[in-house]
């Protein structure tokens, strides 16, 4: 992993200075600043980021897998500090997760916390389906889980995928199975079958929201019955019984368990390199994994800055930030309030202080420009591939209702900080007014009065199955977290 000082003679070596700007509002092109061999600065970056999402489909598997690299670079988890009585200093690193869905990483700096922190916040929960709590059937030999779909997607672009099974079962003796079908080499993939074109024509008279319905996105995954000598099972229930089985016999769960387990129909497979040229990739869960990924990169560069840096990935964005895992619950304040009694005597006017002045980039994906889609974008406003980290002054909808919509003083300081460490940038809006909109945790976080703006990485295809971001944004984003911790 390259260090923020390598990351800047790097950009110390790029000509000519200033390569960002026209006198024209336009913003130039990220890959101009990488030629030749320089380009694979960026593929190199993408490629870690790739396998990261290739690998982590879930928000317990990000948590996971974050927290397994956290502690390799120095990060102890809180509990354990408490536990003891330790002490924080300036340098020092320290992470909390709750639930295993969000996670929370403090890098100690030499100000007081009162002085305020560097915050990074992105999502780890993606649009996918879930299983209902008694989802397995039969019907007519063959087996299906019953699903309900997770935030906000198209239901029709769901069928016909191949699809996998990602999640935990929790037993009533307290063991947690992780449930894996679909990703590992070799394994079988599941699926939602759709009517044929021959049979559809009331089908395809339908609007595009009623093509297929929430209750018939059921994922087939048995045909084969087993065999008569193996079960006492009635003949119409045999199919059910056999998979059953395999349940059985691979993860010890019956069917009772799935009253406790929480398992995801994501899609399978890899993410993949997208274009001929290779500059693209095209993963499930760019939103918001592919904020998250560089803010966590980014995080691990810290040293000992002058302010805290924080970087918090939290769940349930995608459904509203709500629940005790969701950036609406206690979970980052009470975590701030146990870091600030590890490092001083707590008081809540102190803890007040430190959040209220706080700065924070909320990073979340903006939707990118198509050529396809022309019409729903202001092409002076829209985010576009190739150009950088994006910055929305303010999302919401129709009227900015909903919105957190950041100072200009702010806008102005992360100005001068992106300029000055030549990372690429650009502003944004999710498209035209009246033309729709959306939110993040940004307006969450602006409630205890720190200055916060969104920004992240551009994309298309977002809230599908498979999204498309370019590797140069990507990168531009990490350099841009850097400096922000560094500089804010």
């Amino acid at each position: 992993m390259k260090t923020t000082s390598s990351i800047k003679s790097e950009v110390k070596e790029r000509q000519p200075k200033k390569w960002l700007h026209s006198e024209s509002m336009e913003r130039k092109n990220a890959w101009d600043a990488y030629p030749g061999e320089k380009k694979q600065i960026v593929f190199d970056f993408a490629e870690g980021y790739r396998a990261f999402i290739s690998n982590n489909k879930t928000e317990r598997e990000c948590v996971k897998a974050f927290v397994e690299k956290a502690k390799d670079a120095g990060f102890k988890d809180i509990k354990e500090l408490v536990k003891n009585g330790q002490k924080l200093v300036a340098g020092d690193r320290v992470y909390a997760e709750i639930m295993g869905k969000s996670l929370a990483l403090y890098v100690i700096g030499e100000q007081p916390l009162a002085n305020g922190m560097n915050i990074l916040g992105a999502h780890i929960d993606s649009p996918r389906l879930d299983l209902k709590q008694n989802p397995l059937y039969e019907d007519q030999n063959l087996v299906l889980l019953d699903t309900h779909y997770y935030g906000g997607v198209k239901k029709y672009q769901w069928v016909t995928l191949p699809l996998a099974l990602h999640g935990v079962v929790a037993k009533k003796d307290g063991t947690v199975v992780e449930i894996n079908i679909g990703d590992k080499p070799g394994d079988p993939v599941v699926g939602i079958t759709d009517l044929l074109i021959h049979l559809a024509g009331e089908q395809m008279e339908k609007k595009a929201n009623k093509v297929i319905e929430g209750e018939n996105l059921d994922v087939l995954i048995g045909n084969l019955p087993i065999d008569k000598s193996e079960t006492q099972t009635e003949e119409k229930e045999r199919v059910k019984a056999q998979i059953l089985q395999l349940l059985q016999q691979q993860y010890e769960i019956d069917e009772e368990d799935f009253l406790s387990a929480e398992i995801e129909v994501v899609p399978a497979g890899e993410a993949r390199d997208y274009g001929l040229d290779r500059s693209m990739i095209m993963g499930y869960g760019h939103d918001d994994r592919v904020c998250a990924y560089p803010s966590f990169e980014a995080m691990l560069q810290m040293q000992t800055p002058a302010r805290t840096s924080v970087c918090l990935l939290v769940d349930k964005e995608e459904i509203g930030s709500v629940g005790a895992t969701g950036m609406q619950s206690r979970f980052f304040e009470n975590t701030t309030a146990e870091v600030l009694a590890l490092c001083e005597d707590y008081q809540e006017l102190t803890l007040r202080r430190c959040l209220q002045n706080s700065k924070m980039l909320s990073s979340d994906v903006s939707a990118a420009y198509d050529p396809n889609y022309a019409s729903v974008s202001d092409k002076k406003n829209v985010a576009y591939f190739g150009k950088g980290l994006v910055f929305n002054k303010y999302t919401g909808a129709r009227g900015k209702s909903g919105s957190n919509d950041a100072n200009a003083e702010y806008i102005a300081q992360l100005r001068r900080i992106f300029d000055k460490n030549e990372v690429a940038f650009q502003t944004a809006e999710l498209g035209k007014v009246d033309q729709g909109g959306g939110g993040t945790i940004a307006y969450i976080l602006a409630n205890y009065g720190m200055e916060v703006i969104d920004s992240g990485v551009a994309v298309l295809n977002m809230h599908a199955p498979w999204e498309i971001i370019s590797k140069v944004d990507l990168y531009e984003a990490y350099k841009g977290y850097v400096a922000f911790l560094n500089e804010a």
